[in-house]
């Protein structure tokens, strides 16, 4: 019988020295709607089944839940420097410099950003939504990573994972508006503007000097893949969540 993996690696970073990942919604233990890798401590599903979904998540990518540093995340812009795991609140995007600390995002629709700085050793995980994309956050993490350790971007490489596709973000004109044009299409047969979440994400992370052949794009959608991804918009709210994960080894 054929397992649906837990996880997806980014093959842009180098195994032997990051620990880096993004979950699917397979292998877990939470009903439906949740089923069943659910990750997400800020849904309505049992607590126990998320410490439990977590527990095997860590475990299979080869670290500890102890070793997690997270936050309530709140669709800002808010960067944190962290220094040691557990919970931060407010922060939308980590950088840590710290080995053994593993860094998480939690998406079901936004997009994890992960970086790492090949030459002062720096990770970064970003949650970019809607919000955090239009307000440059992807950027303003490597302008942090600049001003506290010295990053340059010709130095990075970096993972923007999977999230809602361009033909199923539809969003209203105050929405598209607050996007660079070159990444929003109308529809004129719909009535509706459609947002590149992705190619936006990208052309941050241009924009702060990574090279175009150091960025990886995840192929998956949430919404055209929600057989193994969360999707917020396509659940119509209920649903779990993913982590994208990034750490020193």
């Amino acid at each position: 019988m054929h397992t649906r993996p837990l996880f997806r690696k980014p093959v842009v970073f180098p195994s032997s020295e990051v620990i880096a990942a993004e979950s699917t919604r397979h292998g877990g233990v939470s009903p439906p709607p949740y089923a069943s890798l659910n990750l997400g401590k800020h849904t309505a599903d049992a607590p126990e089944n998320v410490q439990e979904n977590r527990r095997r998540f860590c475990e299979a990518v080869g670290f500890s839940p102890a070793q997690l540093a997270y936050s309530h995340q709140i669709h800002g812009v808010e960067v944190c420097v962290v220094e040691a795991p557990g919970a931060y609140i407010g922060y939308d995007a980590l950088i840590c410099c710290r080995p053994g600390i593993v860094l998480a995002v939690s998406v079901a629709d936004c997009a994890p950003v992960l970086l790492y700085d090949t030459r002062h050793r720096i990770v970064a995980a970003v949650h970019a939504g809607w919000r955090g994309a239009a307000a440059g956050i992807a950027w303003s993490t490597v302008q942090l990573m600049a001003e506290r350790f010295g990053t340059r971007g010709t130095d990075c490489l970096a993972y923007v994972g999977t999230c809602i596709d361009e033909d199923s973000f539809e969003v209203g004109p105050e929405v598209a508006a607050q996007f660079d044009g070159a990444f929003v299409r109308f529809d004129a047969a719909e009535g509706q503007y459609r947002v590149d979440l992705k190619g936006a994400l990208v052309a941050q992370l241009r924009s702060a000097s990574v090279p175009p052949e150091q960025i990886e794009v995840s192929p998956f959608s949430t919404v055209l893949h929600a057989e193994d991804y969360f999707s917020h918009r396509k659940s119509g709210g209920q649903t779990g969540r993913m982590l994208g994960v990034i750490g020193l080894k």
